[in-house]
């Protein structure tokens, strides 16, 4: 299922790029940059399962924007996420665990607005890529072990690249002193934060995140 899944990512992110390359071709265009913060909500999809709930934190960064056209464009984001997971004791609710990722996403991401003329919808998606440059733990187990999977509680993150798809969705509205847009994010990791081959604990631990927040563009003709 993941190999099909990258296959169709790729396939999509190639007809997008051979359709935006006429696109550029042909039409006018209109560079814009800004900056972005907000809320991040995120989880880690284990494999022996972990019971969880989604972990809250900031997010900010900034955003290169190049619109063709009217209706199409390429978007690039640089953005220091908090992503992880918190985990949920049913039977134990006094115990409480939470693992927070701190990391540097760069998305690429094809982009269609569509709508008025100072206020629009648009959509946005295509490949992410990303670093974890911290890791840090909450907790105040003093050793207990409350869940039914506990190996990650002693367990720091294997793998700091994370690759995956993301897209989202949004509204913008243009004003005379830039563009203003609040957005909705999700983001999908084909990568685990630990190694998950067979003679490994976890099968699985790919994490994902949503996204919302407000950005501010500059745009320059």
């Amino acid at each position: 299922m993941r190999r099909k899944a990258i296959a169709i990512s790729l396939f999509a992110l190639l007809a997008a790029v051979v359709a935006e390359a006429q696109i550029i071709v042909t039409t006018p265009y209109e560079f814009s940059v800004g900056v972005s913060g907000g809320a991040s909500f995120s989880s880690v999809t284990f494999n022996p399962k972990v019971a969880q709930t989604m972990l809250q934190g900031l997010t900010f960064g900034v955003t290169g924007r190049m619109t063709m056209g009217e209706n199409v464009g390429l978007q690039v984001e640089l953005n220091y996420v908090q992503q992880g997971w918190n985990e949920e004791y049913e039977d134990a609710p006094e115990f409480k665990y939470s693992r927070r990722l701190d990391c540097l996403q760069l998305p690429f991401h094809t982009r269609v607005q569509f709508g008025g003329k100072n206020v629009m919808g648009f959509i946005k998606a295509g490949p992410q890529v990303g670093y974890m440059i911290n890791e840090s733990t909450s907790d105040n187990l003093n050793g207990a072990a409350p869940g039914k999977v506990n190996a990650q509680h002693d367990m720091p993150a294997e793998v700091n690249f994370e690759w995956g798809i993301s897209g989202g969705a949004g509204i913008e509205v243009r004003t005379g002193i830039g563009y203003f847009l609040i957005e909705g994010d999700y983001f999908y990791s084909f990568g685990d934060i630990y190694g998950t081959q067979r003679k490994d604990y976890f099968l699985k631990a790919s994490t994902q995140s949503i996204i919302a927040k407000v950005t501010y563009l500059i745009p320059f003709r």
